[in-house]
Parts: C-alpha cells; sequence; structure tokens
C-alpha cells in the first residue's frame, strides 16, 4: 500500500507572495505605468477561484506576451530573494520521507521557477515529482495535474492512500475532483476556511498520514 502526499507550493510550503508581488509591481511599472499594489492584494487575487489575472494585475483582458516575457525575466531574478519555508514544513517533509511516504508537488506556478525556489530551499529532492500549470492543460481546480502524479505512481484507490495538501480553495477542489482527500493548511496564504479538515501547524499532517 503506497501513501501520496501531493502539496502545493505557494502559501503550503513557501512563503513567495514578497517576490511574487515585487515581480508583478515591476512590470505594472515598466510595460503599464501603473501604481504599486500590495502583497495582501496580490494573495487574494491569486487565490480567488474565479478571477481575471491579467485585469487584476496588468489591466489588460488577457496576458501579453510582453508581459509574460517582462514577469519571466523578473521573477527568475527575484524568486529565491525572498522567499522561504514555512516554520516545521522541513522537518515534517522528512518525517514523511523516512516513513516511505510518497511527496509531490502541485503547483499553478510554472515548473521551472518551482523547482529553482524548491532547490535554493534544499527540500526539491524530497519530491518525485514538481508539476506546474505549463505540464498540464488545465490547472488547478481541475484535477488534471493530481491525475498525473497519481498515474506516476499507478494509484490504485482499492489500496492505496493519497491526500493533497493546499491553502486554499483550489487545491481543495482539486482533490475532491480527484477523489481524494483534502487537507487545508491555515498558516498560509488563506487562514480562514470553511473545510473541515484543516491544519494549524505542518507538525499535524503527521499523524493523519502515518
Amino acid at each position: 500500500m503506497q501513501k501520496i502526499v501531493i502539496f502545493d507550493m505557494d502559501g503550503t510550503l513557501i512563503d513567495s507572495k514578497k517576490d511574487i508581488t515585487l515581480s508583478i509591481n515591476a512590470v505594472r511599472k515598466l510595460n503599464h505605468n501603473l501604481e504599486q499594489l500590495s502583497e495582501e492584494f496580490v494573495v487574494e487575487a491569486i487565490n480567488k477561484e474565479e478571477r481575471n489575472l491579467p485585469k487584476l494585475f496588468y489591466a489588460t483582458q488577457e496576458y501579453g506576451e510582453k508581459d509574460r516575457v517582462a514577469f519571466e525575466a523578473e521573477y527568475a531574478k527575484q524568486c529565491t530573494q525572498n522567499t522561504y519555508l514555512y516554520e516545521g514544513i522541513k522537518e515534517m517533509l522528512y518525517a514523511l520521507k523516512e516513513q516511505d511516504v510518497q511527496l509531490s508537488v502541485a503547483t499553478n506556478a510554472p515548473t521551472l521557477f518551482a523547482k529553482i525556489m524548491l532547490e535554493h530551499l534544499e527540500v526539491a529532492k524530497l519530491f518525485d515529482l514538481i508539476i506546474g500549470a505549463d505540464r498540464v492543460t488545465h490547472s488547478k481546480p481541475n484535477p488534471e495535474m493530481l491525475y498525473k502524479i497519481l498515474d506516476f505512481y499507478k494509484y490504485n484507490p482499492a489500496k492505496d492512500s493519497a491526500w493533497m495538501v493546499g491553502d486554499n480553495s483550489k487545491d481543495m477542489l482539486s482533490a475532491l475532483n480527484a477523489k481524494i482527500e483534502g487537507i487545508f493548511a491555515t498558516w498560509g496564504f488563506s487562514p480562514k476556511t470553511d473545510f473541515s479538515l484543516k491544519l494549524q501547524h505542518p507538525k499535524e499532517l503527521l499523524p493523519i498520514i502515518l
């Protein structure tokens, strides 16, 4: 029997809001001469189930190539400057790994940046797969990303157990859509939730999985 835990990244494993916000604001200034956004606004926008991020961030109806190129160039320089693991994450990951739990990451961030940040924070080696939105046709809350990971493990729901750990409703909906259990992390970008299975600290995940 396998135990598989799929983690969201931003707001679950790492606090990346400062570097995301700085990079968005750099593009706003460079390409649109727009005023700076707060970290709170950016986090709230990212976590909305339905939103038009180009409109919220750049006052455009869809992402322009100029904005995409500028953001990726800026974020490549910025993404490891202020980002850090939440307290207790590294210890929790090692505790799961020591018990042969399968660990992967499903993030709506680009895969390249996810790998760069997790390698910088010295935890990338703990994950069998790190999959970003660029590796699938539909990002979370669509279950495609989770299915891709579960297929990698040859997941059999009759004998294996799988969980999705995340900090927003898109993560919980992706778990529901993939027919696995969702666990809400309240230490990240979304401290409040109506979701029943929620954690206040990463160590609380251990008795659930083990």
